[in-house]
């Protein structure tokens, strides 16, 4: 797009943003995260960073952590549409890195791709297959790193490779393999050899960390080759090559059934995974000597239990983290249970912490830090010397900026059911008779935890009070919270979102006058859905690409592979046309505000083009942007920024707000 990075557009009309925001907090906020991603090479002396650039671009940057020198980037990828994901150490000098592209033919399909580059920015070669398919164009899945020990010996990996037939005529040389396989990969000769054989149902593989594949996940699928809801695992024992049952994962409306692998110990000689426990996720291992026994790690009684904590580039299990009020962290390694502690004490304003890599010998540690009041800082620790030092603040933008204290918070639901939250306060506010945002997640099938949130710390910057409710529906809580997931059990979700915003009103923190709903993705269907279901309860509602038809979501699925678990997740009877809004505009009185960006994966464009559609075909009061060349995410700059600067004007009209003297 020549030059033009965002426009708005007001049903047929298409105009420029201004170039400026109108207040600082939108362009501090509004800036992507510095870090996007960081890895540590093998030796702990380099720092491969992906940096955000102007807009919605991304430069890798490797900077010497020993002398401090940070070279020019060394690639680039300019968001429209490559974006850079993630880069890794396969070597002290080698690197390979994921891109990803979206294309639109009939519809938006993404694409994957894999390349190794030498810590200069030389020598850079595609590390993913160029294979195609007359009948199905270029091959959309890159591949993906298992395994970044490979055989051990530098720059080797395990990666997946998706085998795609070919159609030809008169020949005897097309490839006829298919499915996911994994290859042993130099990432320097580029000399590749197939480990694992492709398998036409195979969607998962796990590695041992020291190059041998032990786990193989196997997806039933469907007549018309539709993806089926059950996933077969597989092991090895390692020493021989045959593959046993390991178990079975049965995905549902409500949730999934079965142990649900993530990793393998080859130490212990067991995988760890999730299963069910009382009604909750825990962590479990199981033997892979042939025995299959089973044994229970850890488990909560009163929230799942959902990530192992691995570290080093073999990615070894060291934990398992969960979260109350706060995320909460089990450590299995008695030296990292030491540190942990001790690097609590040394970052007291700073207590989420999170190993992100290490050398190869593990002497040095990559780490995470941060808060609800600081959006965080990257660290290396060296055990040798035992000292702690800061690499990058993870936002620069905020530096210096009093950020809003987080509270956990329960209230009752209607039924009497207590809901969890968190509630942001501005800084130095009483809390009382404030302008007031319910802000929804996403998901359904997620959850809010405590944290810098850089949403929800906007608005309170501006004055607004912020309650974000885990409303059931959402993750963690357990099998009976989650229901039959947030859109099939949308009349409790929507009802505890709802009695969220009672509650601000009733204890004061909310003037009624001037109660709003702000939510993304799921949270945005929440707060169209809340306004349809309770017209006068929020006087203004904001929702960043949300779901407004519950059957043109569903439609959106066809073609693809997944469509048929995409309908049994929405389900099919009344509550479809009872929970979407966009059937019922006429009913919603409040101003909406609609963001949505047009190559959104997530959740089709024309959902938020059909709602605004929709209200003013019924007379009511709706703007709409659409962000050009941007995705679910809205991962840009300038765009976010536009975004909190119009958020928050419409929202002070709609409440009858006087604009901060802080601009």
């Amino acid at each position: 797009m020549a030059g033009k990075k965002w426009a708005v557009v007001c049903m047929a009309a298409v105009v420029a943003w201004p170039a400026a925001a109108q207040n600082k907090q939108a362009m501090q906020f509004g800036a992507r995260e510095t870090i996007q991603q960081v890895s540590l090479s093998p030796d702990g002396a380099h720092a491969a960073l992906i940096v955000a650039g102007d807009g919605r671009s991304s430069r890798l940057i490797v900077a010497d952590l020993v002398t401090g020198i940070v070279p020019k980037p060394i690639l680039a990828a300019s968001g429209d549409p490559e974006k850079l994901t993630r880069c890794g150490w396969t070597s002290n000098t080698r690197l390979v890195c994921s891109m990803r592209t979206v294309q639109r033919d009939t519809k938006l399909i993404g694409f994957t791709r894999m390349l190794a580059l030498n810590s200069d920015g030389s020598d850079m070669k595609m590390l993913s297959a160029n294979q195609r398919s007359s009948a199905l164009g270029l091959n959309q899945n890159g591949g993906t790193i298992i395994d970044w020990t490979g055989d051990g010996s530098p720059g080797s990996v395990l990666m997946t490779r998706e085998f795609v037939p070919q159609e030809t005529t008169g020949t005897l040389l097309a490839n006829t393999r298919n499915g996911l396989a994994v290859e042993r990969i130099d990432t320097v000769t580029m000399k590749r050899s197939v480990i694992e054989r492709p398998r036409a149902t195979a969607q998962e593989y796990i590695s041992d960390g020291r190059g041998n594949v032990r786990i193989i996940g196997l997806r039933a699928q469907l007549d018309d080759g539709q993806l089926g809801n059950t996933v077969t695992y597989q092991y090895s024992r390692g020493t021989e090559r045959d593959w046993l049952p390991l178990a079975t994962v049965k995905q549902g409306a409500s949730g999934s059934t079965g142990f649900d692998p993530h990793a393998v110990d080859p130490t212990l000689n067991v995988a760890y995974g999730f299963a069910a426990a009382n009604g909750r996720t825990a962590l479990y291992k199981v033997a892979l000597d042939g025995s299959l026994k089973r044994e229970l790690v850890l488990a909560r009684p009163d929230v799942d239990v959902d990530s192992l904590i691995r570290v080093g580039r073999q990615q070894r299990v060291v934990g398992v983290s969960w979260v109350t009020e706060r995320r909460e962290t089990e450590f299995f390694d008695p030296e990292l249970k030491k540190l942990g502690l001790a690097l609590n004490k040394a970052l007291p304003g700073q207590p989420l912490i999170t190993f992100v890599d290490a050398s190869a010998d593990e002497s040095k540690l990559l780490l995470f830090a941060g808060s609800d009041k600081d959006p965080g800082t990257y660290y290396l620790y060296d055990k040798a010397t035992r000292k702690l030092g800061p690499i990058l603040a993870a936002r620069a933008e905020l530096a210096g900026t009093v950020l809003a204290e987080v509270k956990p918070v329960r209230f009752p639901a209607a039924d009497g059911t207590m809901i969890p939250g968190y509630l942001t306060l501005p800084p130095g506010s009483d809390g009382k008779g404030l302008p007031a945002i319910v802000m929804p997640h996403g998901g359904p099938a997620a959850r809010d935890e405590w944290g810098f949130d850089w949403l929800a710390q906007y608005f309170a910057s501006r004055g607004f009070a912020v309650l974000q409710p885990n409303f059931r529906g959402s993750s963690g809580y357990g099998s009976k919270w989650f229901q039959t997931n947030g859109f099939q059990s949308w009349r409790t979700a929507i009802g505890d979102v709802t009695d969220a915003g009672r509650w601000l009103v009733g204890n004061g923190i909310a003037d009624p006058r001037k109660l709003a709903i702000v939510g993304w993705s799921y949270g945005g269907y929440a707060a169209l859905q809340s306004a349809a279901t309770i017209p006068d309860l929020f006087k203004a509602v904001v929702a960043v690409a949300p779901v407004t038809d519950l059957d043109v979501l569903r439609e959106e699925s066809r073609g693809y592979t997944n469509s048929a678990l995409v309908s049994a997740f929405i389900g099919t009877g009344p509550h479809v046309a009872a929970g979407s809004p966009a059937r019922h505009a006429a009913d919603m009185t409040a101003p909406v505000l609609l963001f949505h960006g047009d190559r959104d994966e997530n959740v089709g464009v024309g959902e938020s083009r059909l709602m605004a559609g929709r209200l003013k075909a019924a007379g009511r009061q709706v703007d709409y942007v659409e962000f050009k060349g941007l995705d679910h995410q809205i991962d840009d700059g300038p765009a976010r920024t536009q975004m909190l600067d119009r958020a928050d004007a419409f929202l002070r009209q709609a409440l009858g707000m006087a604009t901060p003297s802080s601009n």
